[in-house]
């Protein structure tokens, strides 16, 4: 029964790596949006459980270019050092002021 369970998780999880893979540079998405994609049973905060388990999948997953519905980086604390989330949108022309994004909407990619 638990290998049943674990091919259901390994299904969302894929599902969901998938998604963030696609988010172009210089793009962010939300929890809520890829959550609202997958429909079904996923919750944006299952999304952010598979965001913080996704640093040693392969192929890389872009977890930095996943925030909260209001564009905070609220899973910064997950990453290697607390400024790394910020630095990786940074370095991709995403303005940051007090861990949130500037012009979120201008940003935003909603996945299909």
């Amino acid at each position: 029964m638990s290998k049943e369970i674990k091919i259901k998780n390994n299904d969302w999880i894929g599902k969901i790596y998938a998604i963030v893979r696609k988010i172009p540079k210089g793009k962010v998405t939300s929890y809520g949006a890829i959550a609202d994609t997958i429909g079904t049973k996923t919750t944006a905060r299952m999304v952010g459980w598979a965001m913080n388990a996704s640093h040693s999948a392969t192929p890389k997953v872009p977890a930095h270019r996943v925030v909260n519905r209001n564009g905070l980086l609220t899973g910064r604390h997950h990453f290697a050092t607390p400024t790394l989330m910020q630095e990786l949108l940074e370095a991709e022309k995403i303005e940051i002021k007090d861990n949130q994004i500037i012009n979120f909407e201008k940003h935003f990619w909603k996945p299909e």
